[in-house]
């Protein structure tokens, strides 16, 4: 009986060594370890990321976000910030709903429709988007050589025109514009990018390219450094007309001395608006909106791009898309 039992032990401690050679222990001999019920601090979670969906190079967006980004790595704490360069307004809407970007630019008429999933967002639905700020007043420019015989937005017919980048606000404004004009079949429409666009109207491939931002923009700039151009005015009827059935479009026109003019050329005028997704954590948002309009990073704005003089919070606070509750509650504490 004895060495029955020895033998058994011998057996248990064989086995005992090779579960410890194997990095493991007999499943009876485990014992778990008590769970630590404090929070563990991580570091990691205290990094804020923001990505933000801006625009092409040429535009206002570009170097804006590129602006935004400098300004919340130097103004909120643990913070990294980035634009990136998209196709504007529409897709930065989706970005940002999507959760595949913090924060977005968008015109206020895009935002608008995605915010209520209307035309080019009646497969996507109802978008989870907000307003962070309202940001600036944007012209639709449209730019034809000088000798085209192009004097109004009707004699485009027949000619062919860029309507800006697929996804565009420009793009969703041109169609609008030349629906209202009753000419939408009557031109052929090409997409291309702001700076394929110079490119394409300096080298005579198109007739005219519609552009959306505010003025003075670069791009025009560097098509009128190759060539002579003509802003085309937009008549009053027609603006009347579009403002009747799209209330979020004002009357406006490219000031007297941007560009060289010599006076104001009517243009149809939308808003701008900084967009974050409705689920954003209310802080992070209160804390980008402070950041924004603290009077450094104004003046870093300014800085990099004049239109960031239009950061003002009493216009920043108006915008048809409803705002983000971390915005509503710093907006109230200005008033």
């Amino acid at each position: 009986m004895k060495k029955k039992v020895t033998c058994m032990l011998s057996i248990f401690l064989v086995l005992t060594m090779l579960f410890a050679l194997m990095g493991c222990e007999p499943a009876e001999e485990v014992v778990e370890e008590p769970v630590d019920e404090e929070p563990v601090d991580d570091p990691v979670d205290e990094d804020i990321f923001i990505v933000i969906a801006a625009g092409s190079p040429g535009g206002v967006y570009f170097p804006l976000g590129a602006g935004l980004a400098y300004v919340f790595e130097r103004r909120i704490e643990g913070a990294t910030a980035m634009s990136e360069t998209t196709g504007a307004s529409v897709e930065n809407c989706r970005l940002v709903a999507r959760g595949e970007s913090e924060m977005g630019m968008a015109m206020a008429n895009v935002a608008w429709d995605a915010y209520v999933g209307e035309e080019a967002f009646e497969e996507d639905g109802e978008l989870p988007i907000r307003t962070l700020f309202s940001m600036y007043p944007a012209q639709q420019h449209l730019i034809a050589l000088e000798g085209s015989g192009i004097e109004s937005v009707e004699d485009l017919v027949g000619k062919t025109v860029s309507v800006d980048a697929p996804g565009s606000g420009a793009e969703v404004t041109s169609y609008i514009i030349l629906e209202a004009a009753g000419i939408l079949d009557e031109v052929n429409t090409v997409n291309y990018s702001q700076p394929e666009a110079a490119e394409a109207l300096t080298d005579g491939m198109v007739d005219a390219v519609f552009y959306n931002f505010a003025s003075p923009a670069a791009v025009v700039d560097q098509i009128m450094a190759a060539r002579d151009v003509k802003f085309v005015p937009m008549s009053e009827d027609l603006m009347d007309a579009i403002i009747a059935d799209y209330p979020y479009f004002s009357p406006g026109a490219i000031p007297e001395g941007h560009y060289g003019l010599t006076e104001d050329v009517p243009a149809l005028t939308v808003g701008n608006l900084m967009l974050v997704h409705e689920d954003m954590d209310e802080q992070l948002v209160y804390d980008l909106v402070s950041a924004v309009f603290h009077p450094d990073s104004l003046d870093e704005l300014i800085g990099i791009h004049p239109i960031a003089q239009n950061f003002q919070v009493t216009l920043a606070a108006e915008a048809p898309v409803p705002f983000h509750p971390g915005a509503e509650r710093y907006f109230e504490e200005q008033q």
